[in-house]
């Protein structure tokens, strides 16, 4: 199984990297930001299921078979690309709610927040890659138990992260009441979260394998 010296430096650099601000921590931000904390949270959730969709990857080989072709490598990463650009024109056209005295967001609201967060990490072929090339480091890939191992640190490295994400939302969160009393602000801000999402978008169609 495990020896003392692999978790201690998995844990050491996943915080490193969990630490390092990224297309995840961006997304979350421009939520909690624009909607609140509670879609924040959400959101956050929902980028830590998709983190588990390329933890299962991982575990049942999938990763590799989208680390070697290109064709199914372009095709995530086009897809992932293509709904985050989504997202940000329909912010930036759709004109924000700016009544303070009635907002009260439904279940469904937050729901289909759930699910932009899955799909949001989910489609991102450099995840599925990062823990292909980056957890067996870790492990002993000789070890009867090296798919128990995987499995172990991807979702200690999925929780670490969740928890981080949902430190910033609640930092970050409560600048939506400052926005709000602004109106004038708060329609500046949808906008540029449109484009925070759209930048994220073209960042993720740019991606290389390498």
């Amino acid at each position: 199984m495990f020896t003392f010296q692999h978790p201690y430096l998995f844990f050491i650099a996943s915080l490193l990297l969990n630490l390092t601000p990224g297309n995840d921590m961006l997304y979350v931000a421009s939520r909690s930001i624009s909607q609140g904390t509670r879609a924040g949270i959400v959101s956050a959730l929902g980028i830590s299921v998709g983190c588990f969709v390329h933890i299962l990857a991982a575990v049942l080989g999938i990763s590799i078979i989208i680390a070697k072709s290109a064709y199914a490598f372009e095709i995530i990463k086009f897809a992932g690309a293509g709904y985050l650009i989504y997202l940000g024109v329909k912010s930036i056209i759709t004109k924000p709610n700016v009544d303070t005295k009635n907002e009260n967001p439904s279940k469904s609201d937050y729901w289909k927040l759930f699910k932009q967060g899955i799909i949001t990490n989910a489609l991102n072929p450099k995840v599925a890659i990062f823990f292909l090339s980056f957890l067996p480091q870790f492990i002993d890939t000789a070890s009867p138990y090296f798919k128990i191992q995987l499995f172990t640190l991807g979702v200690w490295f999925d929780l670490q992260g969740s928890l981080l994400l949902i430190i910033v939302v609640f930092i970050l969160g409560k600048a939506k009441n400052f926005f709000k009393q602004k109106p004038k602000l708060w329609l500046i801000q949808e906008k540029i979260t449109g484009f925070i999402l759209i930048g994220l978008g073209v960042r993720i169609a740019l991606l290389t394998k390498k």
